[in-house]
């Protein structure tokens, strides 16, 4: 038999029997749509949240007072024996390869002006946290570098904020009450949307000093670090440790990077994308069932024309690589349908819900396509060895 007869033969089946082959390859078309539209809105998920843990940088070490313990948090300012001040904060910038240092405390206060009032997150700050955080002044300056104990009343607005208590107006020079107290405003941030549901343009901005006054705390919830990119993470933390435990006479503290929490949380993400994908993955399975049972059905009623090919003189393993060849063919082309009714399905959903971030990796769409492949080969085996097994006199006989 002639590779052009075999070719011939193999795709004349679909002529032939239009609506089995139809069926047949929706099987396998609705297992691999399942797979890319799961495995698109895990990616999606993924890739959003750890764009949205990194967005103010990967060189980041967050030092919060507490130790943490073997149940996995830090137990804050109740498990502290000293409280983390913004003397620690300022001892922390002879840290080896430390660039920059921004304290930080975190409430919620009533600000006040042009007769407007609305409650906001209010964040008292170091001067450097623009570089430490990487959200950055649209407009003004930040708060200036002075002592701690002598910081002024300053405060920089963010993009929120501004837009609701003085609309088109400049806000620079005028004076905004903040929990009672007055504040000169001297920026506006650039809009930074939200992270994670904290809107970041809901908020301002005011001296830590200030703020531990204002909330009445004892010490910072938090003093960022930022260090030298392309350094490593060990040595920097060694440097925390050593500068902290000197001041606390004990390691009352716990450090949190951010490139440890990326590692583990891309860690987390995958699995539960790689979960998702297998699930998809069971209708597959579903669908090489369907290819198995379509198949053994054809050799039964094709039973006259496997003798009559033997007896023309093609050999068995013609005949099998023939009902083989059917069997990749069905499922590669249920495969390649079921790619494009994924993948639209899944723009589709992105179109309904544009919050939803869906996105689909060119590894998980081969991936799903030679599946279906090698899934419609290891269906098309047992049917593919009981034709060519077949005997010519008797398949003959048969017809």
């Amino acid at each position: 038999m002639l590779f052009t007869d075999l070719i011939r033969l193999t795709t004349s089946t679909f002529t032939a029997y239009r609506l089995r082959s139809f069926l047949t390859g929706l099987g396998i078309a609705i297992g691999v749509a399942a797979v890319i539209l799961l495995t698109s809105i895990g990616e999606g998920l993924n890739q959003f949240v750890l764009s949205e843990f990194s967005q103010f940088g990967t060189n980041i070490i967050g030092v919060q007072p507490g130790k943490t313990q073997t149940h996995g948090a830090s137990v804050g300012m109740f498990g502290s024996v000293k409280p983390l001040t913004l003397e620690d904060a300022e001892a922390l910038r002879h840290v080896p390869y430390a660039e920059y240092i921004s304290p930080s405390v975190q409430g919620n206060a009533e600000v006040r002006a042009n007769g407007k009032t609305r409650r906001t997150m209010v964040n008292g700050v170091g001067h450097e946290m623009p570089q430490a955080l990487r959200i950055y002044v649209r407009t003004g300056s930040f708060l200036p570098d002075e002592e701690p104990s002598q910081a002024r009343a300053f405060v920089v607005l963010g993009a929120k904020v501004r837009q609701e208590l003085y609309g088109d107006s400049n806000p620079l020079g005028s004076y905004l009450r903040v929990g009672g107290q007055r504040y000169r405003v001297i920026g506006v941030m650039e809009p930074k949307g939200q992270i994670l549901g904290f809107d970041l343009d809901d908020t301002v901005y005011i001296p830590a000093a200030r703020a531990l006054e204002l909330f009445n705390r004892s010490g910072l919830m938090e003093i960022h670090v930022t260090y030298r990119p392309g350094v490593d993470l060990r040595r920097v933390e060694e440097g925390i440790r050593k500068i902290l435990t000197a001041r606390h006479g004990r390691e009352d503290f716990t450090l949190v990077s951010q490139e440890k929490a990326l590692e583990v949380l891309g860690s987390v993400l995958d699995v539960i994308t790689f979960a998702v994908g297998a699930l998809g993955a069971i209708s597959l399975v579903v669908g090489g069932v369907g290819i198995l049972t379509i198949m053994t059905m054809a050799v039964t009623e094709r039973t006259g024309e496997i003798g009559l090919l033997r007896a023309l003189g093609a050999r068995q393993g013609q005949v099998l690589l023939l009902f083989l060849g059917e069997a990749m063919l069905l499922a590669a082309a249920g495969g390649l349908t079921g790619l494009g009714l994924g993948i639209g399905i899944a723009q589709g959903l992105h179109g309904l819900f544009p919050a939803l971030p869906v996105h689909t990796p060119l590894f998980f769409a081969v991936l799903a396509e030679s599946s279906a492949v090698v899934i419609g080969l290891v269906a098309g085996v047992m049917p593919a060895r009981r034709a060519a097994q077949m005997d010519p006199v008797e398949a003959l006989r048969a017809e």
